[in-house]
């Protein structure tokens, strides 16, 4: 159970899961959020400074609507995911992630992290946190995880211009509702 009285996600056997993210994590989560490739397919592409990040993670650690967790993967922390809407009458969840492509990649383990994250964070979602529906947005130019989300069911709701950095970027909303 977390602080927050939740049950997180884990296979002790496999030292898969979740737990919550904490102060520690902070030059974790910010070096994995600024690795290049993260950075290329991310709504805010710039490289992000460490007074921005710790300014972000003053407002989520404290903030009842989200919820930041470390994926584990292999026992070893590999990925952030996280969640808003948290509060909202709807338990309409909207979420995000990134890995430690530069950790997962080395190992050779990235596509196994990425499955076993997606996963999880979609029981997560649903099993733990009681979301009615999931969804995101992902650049259309963000094809590997588009395809990802079709393969775990989630369904293209709608598709939208948005400024990204100052240009015009096309974004996909996906979703999936519980039980589908």
């Amino acid at each position: 159970m977390s602080e927050r009285g939740e049950r997180i996600e884990e296979d002790g056997a496999a030292g898969e899961g979740f737990r919550p993210a904490d102060d520690g994590d902070v030059h974790r989560m910010l070096d994995w959020r600024n690795h290049p490739q993260v950075r290329g397919v991310s709504l805010t592409s710039h490289e992000i400074g460490l007074d921005e990040h710790t300014a972000w993670w003053a407002k989520v650690r404290v903030d009842p609507d989200r919820r930041v967790l470390i994926h584990r993967h292999g026992g070893v922390p590999s990925g952030v995911v996280t969640f808003a809407g948290l509060t909202s009458p709807e338990r309409s969840l909207t979420w995000g992630f990134y890995l430690d492509v530069a950790g997962l990649d080395a190992r050779g383990e990235l596509l196994p992290a990425w499955l076993s994250l997606e996963r999880a964070a979609i029981a997560y979602a649903f099993e733990t946190l009681g979301a009615r529906t999931l969804g995101g947005e992902t650049l259309t130019s963000n094809q590997p995880v588009l395809a990802l989300h079709r393969r775990f069911g989630f369904r293209v709701v709608r598709q939208y211009e948005r400024e990204v950095e100052g240009r015009p970027h096309q974004v996909v909303w996906t979703e999936m509702s519980r039980g589908t």
